[in-house]
């Protein structure tokens, strides 16, 4: 009569049926949060009535995904995190250390380079000259928003509030009171600041989520003021016919005054948009050098003091009061400069521009380019509005790519993608090379 050993352990399931159970766990969850995105589409039917269709081999096709995925991780993986490998590590670091300052160095003024010479290349395609002016109006809402949240460390949800507040400012200046774009661009900056200390005195001893949910609620009182005050901004109709800038004085239109009759060219309405990107690449370059040159002053310390501190921040005996009304209003002002030349640009603007889905944008640009980061943002505003164009035609599917880079990029790149920032002050040993320096960042 054999005897039981209860005392030994119970052997370990293989290791393909653990993987089995994972992954049908992994479709099912997907299964759940798919099966009404994708496997249900409504639409309006021909008589105007709302129709459902299923696409259902689109959603088994997804989940099978899911399911492979899932299966092959718990295969190479098991259940432990994903981590790199070690065997590397250190030479790979060495190499990034070595690597770090030269690529710093080389790849801005690579970007400003091409940059540059972006109409030269393509002047004859519209549709990529519109798309480098895009692209370079969220990399200035970028660094204006880093200000405030990079450096300072405030999470503003509601920077597109100043963004409105510049473009409306500069429609009803230039068209009530027949100004110039340069006279209307430094007036709406001037009440974008403004919008920016009202916003600040509210939110002074606010911190965390507290300070997100009220910065958000004030893009949206914002909004909603555009929306309902009609006699001033015209309401869910908007301003249109806002006046276009001119070459100093010389507008660009097929006449005897026009700029091309004037320098002897043949007339062009591309003219209009070389000037414009330009314009607009003049104003991000000044919004980089004003917060770099911020960043080596006291203010520019103080404000990533209070990011690291706030209490220790005011135990050193700064004004916080001043330092975040000064980030609030700095950071608006260059939004109000952006809303001012979308305005001109656009030649119409509503309500629908300024939605809380502008501000999410913008600063999941900081988030994803790093924030501080000045050359990050530039790059992560490049990667996310050209991604956007590229998926263009997976329009239904664009955004669910784009949420799962945002979330791949959030676990390999926490930091995002320029984790790195020089220091904004040297101490005098360690600027001459002296061994025992250290660095201030």
């Amino acid at each position: 009569m054999s005897v039981i050993d209860r005392t030994q352990p119970v052997p370990p399931r293989p290791p393909v049926i653990a993987a089995l159970k994972d992954a049908t766990l992994a479709a099912l969850v997907a299964l759940g949060l798919f099966g009404l995105m994708i496997g249900l589409y409504t639409d309006q039917g021909p008589t105007g009535a709302l129709v459902v269709t299923t696409r259902f081999q689109t959603l088994a096709i997804l989940i099978a995904v899911v399911f492979a995925g899932a299966f092959v991780r718990a295969i190479l993986f098991g259940r432990d995190p994903i981590v790199p490998g070690t065997r590397f590590a250190e030479p790979l670091a060495k190499i990034k250390d070595r690597a770090a300052p030269v690529l710093g160095t080389l790849i801005a003024p690579a970007l400003l380079g091409f940059a540059l010479l972006v109409p030269a290349l393509f002047y004859n395609d519209r549709y990529l000259l519109d798309l480098a002016i895009l692209v370079l109006t969220y990399v200035m809402l970028g660094w204006g928003l880093n200000i405030v949240v990079g450096l300072a460390g405030l999470l503003d949800l509601g920077y597109v509030a100043f963004y409105a507040v510049g473009a409306y400012s500069y429609a009803l200046l230039a068209m009530n009171f027949d100004l110039s774009f340069w006279i209307c661009l430094p007036l709406a900056g001037i009440l974008a600041a403004f919008w920016g200390i009202l916003l600040g005195f509210p939110v002074l001893r606010l911190r965390g989520d507290y300070l997100a949910i009220v910065t958000m609620a004030f893009g949206e009182i914002i909004r909603l003021v555009l929306l309902n005050w009609q006699s001033l901004t015209g309401g869910p109709n908007g301003i249109s016919s806002i006046p276009r800038p001119s070459f100093f004085g010389i507008p660009f239109n097929n006449e005897e005054d026009g700029f091309a009759a004037t320098f002897g060219l043949e007339f062009s309405s591309t003219h209009r948009i070389v000037f414009l990107y330009y314009v607009i690449l003049a104003l991000a370059l000044l919004t980089n050098w004003v917060t770099m040159r911020l960043r080596r002053l006291p203010i520019g310390r103080a404000w990533e003091a209070m990011r690291e501190d706030e209490i220790a921040c005011r135990s050193l005996g700064i004004n916080t009061t001043n330092t975040k009304l000064t980030a609030f209003s700095i950071g608006a002002m260059f939004g109000g400069f952006a809303g001012a030349f979308f305005a001109t640009r656009q030649g119409f603007i509503s309500p629908e521009s300024f939605t809380f889905g502008e501000s999410a944008l913008v600063l999941a640009i900081v988030v994803l380019g790093g924030m501080g980061s000045q050359i990050g943002i530039a790059i992560a505003a490049l990667v996310m509005l050209g991604g956007f164009e590229l998926l263009r035609e997976f329009e239904q599917y664009r955004m669910l790519v784009f949420g799962f880079a945002m979330v791949a990029i959030m676990i390999w790149r926490p930091r995002g993608l320029v984790s790195t920032r020089e220091p904004s002050l040297y101490l005098a040993d360690h600027k001459k090379g002296a061994p025992g320096g250290a660095a201030t960042p």
